[in-house]
């Protein structure tokens, strides 16, 4: 169970306590650099693009076109707190979109009652995919890869390769088109997402028991824990917010089209590993996650500003994901080492 506590890369108190305040700094390095990159860039983007990065009209674009991928970054990151994976947060989101706003357009649904049945539909697939994990025992990366490529067939299939359009209320507009303190509301839906489940990793069984899962699915078993049921609530937690970010993104777009959602499936795995690398390193954790998603943002806007062409940003994402994985697979390599 002291697996789960990450102390073989997070410096302890007691092993601070006994270090110069630059040798403080030195150790604490490798465990914030990530953060430290991201003020780097947001610094030094803002003294070579005064007039564009530093502004609140780019703050608001970038917290508008990450929203999404962070809650997908999130998503992904439950069920890999357990060691699996969910691939079906870039294949759902496309059908999620889709139906959110076919629900109401050709099937005269009011918006909150569409609203809840996506969710509920997102529910149930995260439900289907941790049956298969656990009960069928398929590879979460198999199973996943295979329920998200029926859900992008049943949303060709539904949409017959054409755009869902129609006249949609306002009440659904104002799920992603609302400005709080001059910021969009989707930057407060992941502030107040984020903080849960910051809440229920770190400070509750619940965590504690994903985390433990995670590091060793047999020694969990053999401590009592119901490992079957977590792994499962992982998935279904998974598919509710998969499903909320499609919701999101079809007030933002107010067309749904299956051409629209598998882009956000690479940036949402990118930032779930590069979480793995801060704050808690080797591990993925809610902060860490976030701050992946930051960097992905901030980079890919100065990056743009300067004029980088429309396939940077896909290069950016597959570099970026490749770097995570060897960070994060070094970090895990020297835990074990260090538990050894």
């Amino acid at each position: 169970m002291q697996s789960i506590e990450s102390n073989a890369l997070e410096p302890t108190r007691a092993e601070l306590k006994h270090l110069s305040p630059m040798a403080k700094i030195i150790r604490l390095i490798p465990v914030y650099g990530l953060v430290i990159l991201t003020v780097a860039l947001i610094i030094l983007f803002s003294i070579l693009l005064p007039n564009t990065f530093p502004t609140v009209l780019n703050l608001r674009a970038i917290v508008s076109d990450k929203a999404i991928i962070a809650l997908l970054s999130l998503a992904a990151m439950i069920p890999m707190a357990a060691g699996r994976i969910d691939l079906t947060v870039g294949y759902g989101i496309v059908l999620w979109h889709i139906l959110a706003i076919s629900l109401q357009t050709n099937f005269g649904v009011p918006w909150p009652v569409a609203v809840v049945m996506v969710l509920i539909g997102g529910g149930l697939v995260g439900l289907f995919n941790g049956l298969l994990v656990e009960v069928a025992k398929i590879d979460a990366f198999i199973a996943t890869l295979g329920t998200g490529t029926v859900l992008f067939a049943l949303a060709l299939w539904h949409t017959g390769g054409r755009q869902v359009v129609g006249v949609l209320p306002d009440g659904f507009y104002a799920i992603n088109g609302t400005f709080l303190f001059g910021l969009p509301i989707t930057g407060f839906y992941v502030l107040a997402i984020t903080i849960v489940l910051w809440l229920v990793l770190e400070y509750t069984p619940i965590g504690r028991y994903l985390y433990a899962i995670g590091a060793n699915p047999r020694a969990a078993e053999l401590n009592g824990i119901p490992t079957r049921k977590f792994v499962i609530g992982a998935f279904v937690t998974s598919g509710l917010m998969t499903a909320l970010a499609g919701i999101i993104l079809a007030s933002k777009l107010r067309i749904g089209q299956a051409s629209v959602g598998l882009e956000f499936l690479l940036p949402a795995l990118v930032g779930a590993f590069l979480g793995s690398t801060t704050i808690k390193p080797g591990r993925v954790n809610v902060w860490g996650t976030i701050v992946g998603v930051a960097i992905l943002a901030v980079g890919i806007s100065g990056i743009q500003q300067f004029g980088g062409s429309f396939w940077v940003e896909p290069l950016f994402n597959g570099v970026t994901l490749l770097v995570a994985i060897g960070i994060a697979g070094y970090a895990q390599r020297k835990r074990s080492a260090a538990r050894k």
